[in-house]
């Protein structure tokens, strides 16, 4: 299968899309950050970021499966937490559950649990693994 050229991220309905040409050849329904609504403002707080971004990186000794980096914090991210006197905080990615821990598909559906990440299954990880090369733009959206 080609891969994707785009990654869509909507954080209301916990739902990610991968996009090829503009349409979508896979969706995902998503776990995010234990304080889901809003944007990241800060290390620690809980939230998912808003905004477009890249995939920057992939680390497949994650400790949570196989992970993809976001580009997160962007140049405005960083802007706007040094005016607010705040670290941005970093290493937001796309990942599957923690290693060690049983799989659980309902960790990922129904709560939010990750510290501002965006959580898959495993096998769901594997394949947006092999679907999504470094570079790809994701848009987050609230």
């Amino acid at each position: 299968m080609r891969p994707a050229d785009h990654i869509t991220v909507d954080k209301s309905k916990r739902e990610m899309l991968l996009l090829r040409d503009g349409r979508a050849i896979r969706r995902y329904a998503i776990g995010l950050g234990q304080s889901p609504a809003g944007p990241k403002e800060r290390e620690g707080d809980g939230k998912t970021p808003e905004g477009r971004y890249t995939i920057s990186g992939r680390n497949p000794a994650s400790a949570y499966r196989l992970s993809l980096r976001i580009s997160y914090p962007s140049a405005a991210d960083i802007e706007r937490a040094r005016n607010a006197g705040v670290d941005p905080g970093g290493d937001i990615m796309i990942h599957g559950t923690p290693n060690g821990e049983p799989e659980s598909a309902r960790r990922n559906r129904v709560a939010d649990w990750t510290k501002g990440c965006i959580a898959v299954t495993n096998e769901e990880m594997e394949e947006i693994w092999r679907l999504v090369p470094d570079g790809t733009p994701i848009q987050i959206n609230p």
